[in-house]
């Protein structure tokens, strides 16, 4: 004779399972993240609610120092979030600017890397199409200040200078704090998107 499972049994085994396939997937795969501030508008708004890619760097397994492999490095340009260099309590949102061994410089609004300008839509131009500005603020970006960027460690900016604390007052981000890439605007409906 073949015993039923209870209705309440079966139930529970499924509440389990896609609990424990939601906490696999939030650790590894994709984490949901709303954006607290306006430092990287127009990019992303007060509200926004985004899905970052942990698994393209190398997604950390929990309560270890284990890593599992990259798909590939961080590019200049990426909507990276990661750990707040002063506060691991704090998860931070900005684009990455410069890579170890490179020099940052803030010239008239433009970011030069290794002398050159960022000259890309991506560094100067908002998605509204408005033209950005990096503004000489903070410790890191003081006119005429060239700043190197120590091993293993980014330089990060937000794309609303004007109200972003980001690596000009704080520093680096080293690469143990990232946490992933920043792909879609999920909500509300009218800014899906994916984020560039």
């Amino acid at each position: 004779m073949i015993r039923k499972k209870s209705v309440i049994r079966e139930w529970t085994e499924s509440i389990i399972i896609a609990f424990l396939l939601a906490m696999v997937i939030r650790a590894f795969v994709v984490q949901a993240f709303k954006i607290p501030t306006g430092s990287m508008r127009t990019t992303l708004l007060e509200g926004d609610l985004i899905l970052v890619n942990k698994f393209i760097y190398g997604a950390k397994v929990p309560f270890t120092n284990w890593v599992l492999p990259a798909l590939r490095e961080p590019k200049r340009g990426d909507v990276v979030v990661f750990i707040y260099p002063e506060d691991a309590k704090k998860d931070f949102i900005k684009r990455l600017i410069a890579f170890p061994g490179e020099t940052v410089e803030i010239i008239n609004g433009t970011v030069y890397i290794n002398g050159k300008p960022l000259l890309e839509a991506t560094f100067n131009q908002n998605p509204d199409g408005s033209i950005r500005y990096y503004y000489n603020r903070g410790e890191f970006a003081e006119a005429g200040k060239k700043i190197v960027v120590p091993k293993d460690n980014y330089f990060m900016l937000g794309d609303n200078s004007a109200s972003s604390k980001d690596s000009r007052y704080w520093g680096f981000v080293p690469k143990e704090n990232i946490l992933g890439k920043a792909l879609v605007i999920y909500w509300p409906p009218q800014r899906i998107r994916m984020i560039k």
